[in-house]
């Protein structure tokens, strides 16, 4: 009997690979895990965000990254958020600039096999960021966003669950309008 033998990444592995791969993978924890694609739904909303943000953001230092934009959340973790922000010159992991270090505001849109991973450990991921000022989750099944804001001592957590909602983002200069997160999205209209 042979026993059967997991293969774990090294952070130089995975980068040479996912430079060279045709599709999204991440690695958590040492194993790569193919990014599934998601719902009209989902990718309605997050191109609703990212749109918004891009207009408040013109005329300022930051710069609003899509879910293309590969992230080291920790050392030897690295995942595709739905939507990133950085402000001033942006930090590579190396010369290919496939991995963004200073993240100041990260946005998933959840769906059904990924909210518990994007509330849990890609949350817990993404607080250890020395950059990261706030973390937005949006479902996309129903009008509701949880914002984690980085404060003196910890994090702060609020909740949105109305259209009329204004969701703050003072440390990039503005607020995000839930009316606009949900615009022309069904789950929004009931």
């Amino acid at each position: 009997m042979v026993a059967n033998r997991r293969h774990y990444w090294t952070t130089e592995e995975f980068l040479a690979f996912e430079a060279d791969s045709e599709f999204k993978h991440e690695l958590v924890n040492g194993e790569v895990y193919d990014m599934t694609s998601g719902t009209g739904e989902h990718s309605h909303i997050a191109a609703n965000v990212i749109g918004e943000l891009y207009g408040r953001l013109s005329s300022s230092d930051c710069t609003a990254h899509t879910s293309d934009m590969m992230l080291k959340a920790a050392e030897g973790q690295y995942v595709y958020p739905d939507m990133s922000v950085v402000c001033g010159q942006p930090q590579y992991e190396d010369e290919s600039r496939l991995a963004l270090l200073n993240p100041v505001l990260v946005v998933e849109v959840t769906s059904i096999s990924s909210a518990t991973y994007d509330r849990g450990l890609k949350r817990e991921y993404y607080q250890r960021m020395p950059s990261l000022r706030a973390y937005l989750i949006i479902d996309q099944h129903r009008v509701y966003a949880e914002l984690y804001l980085r404060a003196d001592i910890g994090w702060h957590y609020q909740d949105f669950d109305s259209l009329d909602a204004l969701i703050p983002l003072d440390f990039i200069n503005c607020e995000l309008p839930l009316a606009q997160v949900y615009a022309g999205v069904t789950c929004a209209e009931a």
